[in-house]
C-alpha cells in the first residue's frame, strides 16, 4: 500500500507540474526528450534563402544544412524534509500529509521557474539579444531607478523586428517593479493588468505579457551590463531588476525523473513522525539566442 501511495503521490506531482498562470506555460515542453535526466534533441541548421524571379538556366543554388546532436543535463531540485507527527494526524481535521505533498509540488515549480527565466536571460548583449535600459524618470526610492516606459517595450518590439522573429511567440515577462511603471504611466495596460492577475494571456505591443517575482538582477561588471549569478549576494546600490522577453519557439524544457522520498512513523520510534521530500530533474534553457533579451532597469 505504501508503494501504490509514493506511486500515486508521483503521479500526481508530475500531472500537475504545469506552472499554471506562469509564463513557462508557453514554452516547449519535451519530456520525451529526456534520457536518464539528460536533454537530447537535434540543433537544426540555417533555414534556406529564398530566391525570386531567379533564372534557372544554371540550375538552382544548392546550401546544405548542417544538424547537430544536441545535449544538455537537467538541474537537480530537492526540498527539504518535512516531519509530519503521528499526533498531528489524529488531532488535525484535514489532510495535512496531502497538503504537505501539494505545498512540495509548488514550492518545485516556483524554484524550477526562477531557474528557467534566469537560464533564458542572457549573460550580456550578444548578437541576436539586447540589453535595454529603461528610460523613465526616478522612482524616488533610495537607490534610484529610472522607471520603465511604454517606450522601452516598443525598443524591444523593434529589436525582434529587426530580427524577423515571427510575432506569434514573442514573450515579455515583467517584474513587479516594471508592472509598477506601467500600472502608473499607462491606462491600457492599467485596464488589462487584472487578465494577468486572473491567469489570462495580455497581449500587448506584440508580447503576450506574464509576470514573475524573480526576475534576473544585472549588474555593472567592468563596464559591461552582466547578468547577476541566480544565487548572489544582494546588493542593493548596485542591482539592477530586469523584465525578460524572447521567442517562446527557440526555448524548450523538460522534466525529467521524479521521486518521492517517503519515512513512515512506525519506522521512526524516537520520534513517531513521518517525513517526506520530493527530488525532480528539469531544465528550461534557449537553443538559439536569437530574439531574447531583456529590459533593465538603469540606476540615478
Amino acid at each position: 500500500m505504501a508503494n501504490l501511495l509514493k506511486d500515486l503521490w508521483i503521479a500526481e506531482l508530475q500531472n500537475k507540474f504545469r506552472h499554471d498562470k506562469e509564463f513557462l506555460r508557453a514554452i516547449p515542453r519535451r519530456d520525451d526528450l529526456v534520457n536518464n535526466d539528460v536533454i537530447h534533441w537535434a540543433d537544426i541548421g540555417a533555414d534556406p534563402d529564398v530566391l525570386v524571379n531567379y533564372t534557372t538556366s544554371n540550375g538552382i543554388p544548392m546550401v546544405a544544412r548542417t544538424d547537430s546532436d544536441a545535449t544538455i543535463s537537467l538541474d537537480k531540485f530537492q526540498t527539504k524534509r518535512t516531519p509530519i507527527t503521528d499526533d498531528e494526524l489524529y488531532a488535525l481535521p484535514y489532510d495535512k500529509e496531502g497538503s504537505v505533498i501539494r505545498q512540495h509540488r509548488e514550492v518545485l515549480e516556483d524554484k524550477t521557474a526562477e531557474y528557467a527565466i534566469h537560464n533564458i536571460a542572457p549573460t550580456t548583449a550578444v548578437t541576436g539579444t539586447k540589453l535595454i535600459l529603461t528610460s523613465g524618470g526616478t522612482n524616488g526610492a533610495t537607490h534610484a531607478r529610472k522607471r520603465m516606459l511604454v517606450a522601452d517595450i516598443i525598443a524591444a518590439k523593434k529589436h525582434m523586428d529587426a530580427l524577423d522573429v515571427p510575432r506569434s511567440g514573442r514573450l515579455l515577462v515583467l517584474s513587479p517593479d516594471h508592472v509598477e511603471d506601467l500600472l502608473l504611466i499607462s491606462e491600457s495596460f492599467e485596464k488589462q493588468y487584472q487578465n494577468i492577475r486572473e491567469g489570462q494571456v495580455l497581449r500587448m505591443y506584440g508580447f503576450d505579457i506574464y509576470e514573475f517575482t524573480k526576475t534576473p538582477l544585472y549588474s555593472v561588471v567592468s563596464t559591461v551590463l552582466t547578468k547577476k549569478a541566480i544565487d548572489a549576494a544582494a546588493a542593493p546600490t548596485t542591482d539592477q531588476v530586469s523584465s525578460v522577453f524572447f521567442y517562446a519557439p527557440n526555448t524548450l524544457q523538460a522534466l525529467g525523473s521524479v521521486k518521492m522520498y517517503h519515512k513512515k512513523a512506525e519506522d521512526n520510534p524516537e520520534y513517531q513522525q513521518s517525513e517526506v521530500n520530493f527530488r525532480l530533474y528539469h531544465k528550461c534553457f534557449a537553443k538559439s539566442l536569437t530574439g531574447f533579451g531583456a529590459i533593465v532597469a538603469a540606476t540615478v
